[in-house]
């Protein structure tokens, strides 16, 4: 399969093919906790990754086996969660999300299977979940293949340093973009890595 991928690139764009020449190919997994993924992205939002991974892990302690599940979400008291380092606003989502999931509006069971555009559907009539956010879950936890997020700053400023743009249009972004089909989250990957290493 990488093979094949390394291949593509080669032939379509080989401003992507110097990048995987760079780093390698990052592969593209699935991480099946969707509910505890979906929390973490939530308590995530607006503060650094440091601060992020340490409520996080705050968090999860909060529950038996450090297993978070709806259920025992909502049997915590707002106090307690918000002692862990979340707003008011966050613990809010997190409830939200919770509820959704009991009352069968949310179906993280059958999430696998629905296409990207219902996948991002449903998760944004979460309170405190966007498109972006629904993106990441279709990368990191699906492991779709071909997302590409347009409302990510990274990103933009990847293809902005890698492609000489002073200031794309979303037009001019998705014209590049194209190109990558059916492998832009590899691509998304390696325009991260690219400016981690800058």
């Amino acid at each position: 399969m990488s093979t094949k991928i390394i291949l593509y690139f080669e032939k379509s764009d080989p401003v992507i093919y110097s990048l995987i020449e760079e780093y390698g190919l990052i592969e593209v997994v699935a991480s099946k906790t969707y509910f505890i993924n979906l929390c973490r992205s939530i308590i995530n939002q607006q503060i650094s990754n440091k601060a992020g991974r340490a409520v996080f892990e705050r968090f999860i302690n909060l529950f038996p086996n450090k297993i978070p599940t709806p259920e025992k979400l909502l049997k915590i008291k707002d106090e307690k969660l918000r002692s862990v380092g979340m707003s008011k606003i966050k613990v809010s989502y997190l409830k939200d999300l919770s509820k959704r999931i009991i009352k069968k509006e949310l179906l993280l069971e059958k999430i696998e299977v629905m296409e990207d555009t219902e996948v991002i559907e449903q998760l944004i009539r979460v309170k405190g979940i966007g498109v972006w956010t629904a993106e990441m879950f279709l990368m990191f936890s699906l492991g779709r293949e071909d997302i590409f997020s347009h409302g990510d700053i990274g990103l933009r400023n990847a293809i902005k340093k890698l492609y000489f743009l002073e200031n794309p249009s979303r037009k001019e972004i998705e014209k590049i973009v194209e190109n990558w089909s059916p492998y832009k989250t590899y691509v998304c990957k390696l325009l991260w890595r690219s400016l981690n290493n800058q």
